[in-house]
């Protein structure tokens, strides 16, 4: 199993829970780095809501924050992404085989 525990990688998928949030970094996950009025577009959200979730999602790690003159840039951080992919595959893999023991077992037990 990946050195991370799923229980280190819990902000990060509560952060990805919220559709805003997702949305967030799908807009991010270009590698650009934007303004919360850029992030905020034709949103309905206001600017205090589009705040909230970005602070999620950077207590998370998964994007951080550059200031640039008096404006507060956005920008996506894959690195925790790749982490949660990690953990996710490593789970995968105890699944298939659980699954790969129970079957033979169930084979075994036919015969």
């Amino acid at each position: 199993m990946s050195s991370n525990s799923g229980a280190s990688l819990g902000p990060i998928f509560a952060a990805l829970g919220d559709a805003t949030r997702l949305g967030l970094l799908a807009r991010l996950s270009d590698g650009r780095a934007r303004s919360i009025t850029t992030l905020l577009g034709d949103s309905p959200l206001t600017r205090q809501a589009v705040t909230k979730h970005l602070r999620v999602l950077e207590s998370a790690g998964l994007v951080r924050s550059l200031r640039r003159g008096r404006e507060r840039r956005f920008a996506f951080s894959p690195e925790r992404i790749s982490e949660a992919r990690a953990y996710l595959d490593d789970v995968g893999r105890q699944w298939e085989d659980a699954l790969a023991r129970l079957q033979a077992f169930v084979e075994t037990d036919k015969t």
